[in-house]
């Protein structure tokens, strides 16, 4: 058979910026490794493709099979164009993602059937009853048990791609009220794949840089500390994302991290209020520890990337001002920036729902940029034009020359990362929160 896979991340149409490719070409490749996985464990008999529209166009001429569209709910509206045009040349269509997870009902409106969840199993279930012509209407999730395994992604798709890819561990435990992939069907289990597979993946990537997918490689320190201490001597330089407490105390697995090749880690601070990290469930997040986890990164000459996050109850006009007074005197490295939204089906979006404070249900401007719902302690405005003071303020050239200057003692990967980030978010700023 032949299969397209496309992974949707849908930008209204427009072409990406040279600096936006350069972006996502150096800190990411598609928006989830889902297609990659899917690719990668189709049985070899079959041929597949892999598109993502952001660097290449779908090739609507061409006969395939068998579609699979795997979006998030800012794409939906871009999905369902894609899937109804494969339907209307009688070419079926599979979708998957975060919307199709929630709203399967939806979906099968503009599919032949629906993938639920992170479930590769079920794709396989589905390619062979698809087979022998008896394709169901809904796939998964399976129930999580010990036989399951977390598929590689080692697999050629289109294009210059700067960095691989790789996915170790799956799922999260902590389940904070506003994350939208912890809360979906299936994907807070947390397990992990077993050392060993990951080393000979990693050995089998023709980049040189790296990514981790995972939602956190601090979960377990005890597997992480037996991946980083087997990833020595690979000369692999990556990123991944790892958790206030233990990046502020576990000193043996920050020192481990940098001797397998980290270069950065990208930490959810969320908020520099603890009242407002308690209230969102962020348990792993104490606001005492944060200079401690910088300073453990720092001192093993990796970089710092910040996530923070607006909009939330306790959150007033002053939160603005003090998160960039606070964030520069950890010396965060670079930064994001984003509006809260409350993604169906967590417990934040219920809670607002319920008390008639959502704004909108038009899913395409679910963007992390948009204000969605009514604020409690600020107008949207007041919102909104927050998160672009916070990019035009930390971005402003002098305090980026700063974080440069800083960084020049780490060595050219560090220096690297911090220009790269800093440079393109200074330039595109406007847009991100537009």
């Amino acid at each position: 058979m032949k299969i397209l896979v496309i992974e949707n991340f849908w930008l209204g149409g427009r072409h990406l910026r040279f600096y936006e490719k350069l972006l996502l070409n150096t800190f990411s490749i598609l928006p989830s490794l889902y297609a990659r996985q899917l690719a990668a464990i189709t049985p070899k008999q079959h041929t597949v493709t892999i598109v993502d529209e952001r660097y290449s166009r779908i090739n609507f001429h061409e006969r395939y099979d068998i579609v699979l569209i795997n979006f998030n709910f800012s794409s939906v509206t871009r999905a369902f164009e894609i899937a109804d045009t494969f339907k209307q040349k009688n070419i079926p269509v599979v979708l998957s993602g975060w919307y199709p997870s929630i709203f399967p009902d939806e979906a099968k409106k503009h599919s032949d059937s629906v993938l639920i969840g992170k479930n590769e199993a079920c794709w396989l279930d589905l390619l062979n009853d698809f087979e022998h012509h008896r394709l169901k209407p809904f796939y998964g999730p399976k129930k999580f048990d010990s036989s399951m395994k977390i598929p590689p992604t080692n697999v050629q798709i289109p294009g210059f791609m700067m960095t691989g890819a790789i996915e170790a561990t799956r799922g999260c435990p902590y389940l904070c009220t506003f994350c939208p992939e912890t809360n979906l069907p299936g994907c807070s289990q947390y397990f992990t794949r077993p050392v060993d597979d990951v080393i000979d993946e990693i050995k089998s990537i023709p980049q040189k840089t790296i990514m981790f997918y995972d939602n956190s490689l601090t979960v377990n320190p005890t597997y992480t500390k037996s991946l980083f201490k087997k990833m020595k001597g690979l000369h692999k330089k990556f990123f991944c994302n790892g958790n206030v407490d233990v990046l502020a105390k576990d000193t043996e697995l920050v020192r481990l991290s940098k001797e397998a090749g980290c270069v950065a880690w990208l930490v959810g601070f969320e908020s520099v209020s603890q009242n407002t990290v308690d209230s969102i469930g962020k348990t792993t997040n104490l606001v005492a520890e944060y200079g401690q986890a910088v300073r453990n990164i720092h001192k093993n000459h990796m970089v710092v990337i910040g996530e923070f996050i607006f909009g939330f109850d306790t959150d007033t006009k002053e939160v603005f001002k003090h998160t960039f007074t606070m964030i520069q005197d950890l010396e965060i490295d670079t930064a994001d920036f984003t509006i809260l939204t409350p993604f169906p089906n967590t417990p934040l979006f219920k809670k607002l729902d319920k008390a008639g404070r959502i704004l909108t249900k038009d899913w395409s401007i679910y963007d992390l940029g948009h204000v969605v719902f009514t604020p409690n302690h600020m107008t949207s405005t007041e919102l909104q034009h927050g998160v672009q003071w916070m990019y035009a303020e930390f971005y402003q050239l002098p305090f980026v020359i700063k974080r440069l200057m800083r960084s020049l003692r780490w060595g050219v990967y560090p220096f690297f990362v911090i220009f790269t980030r800093n440079f393109v978010s200074m330039i595109g700023r406007r847009r991100l929160v537009n």
